[in-house]
């Protein structure tokens, strides 16, 4: 499954590594790629294991905003 999270509040490389760190430590997060320009956060990841609701409680953890 695949799944672009818009996100506010990235502004520079920090902010692409914690929410790179925060997805990948999930179970079922297959590949991350998040772009700092567009604000869009690319995930694959397998259903079975870990849920959207999920990854965007990830990213919220760390600080960032999700636009749903």
């Amino acid at each position: 499954m695949k799944a672009t999270i818009n996100v506010k509040g990235m502004s520079c490389g920090h902010c692409v590594s914690s929410v790179n760190g925060a997805l990948e430590q999930l179970d079922g997060v297959d590949a991350v790629e998040v772009s700092l320009e567009t604000g869009k956060v690319d995930v694959s990841y397998d259903e079975s294991k870990v849920t959207l609701t999920q990854l965007q409680d990830a990213i919220e953890e760390q600080g960032y905003d999700v636009v749903k």
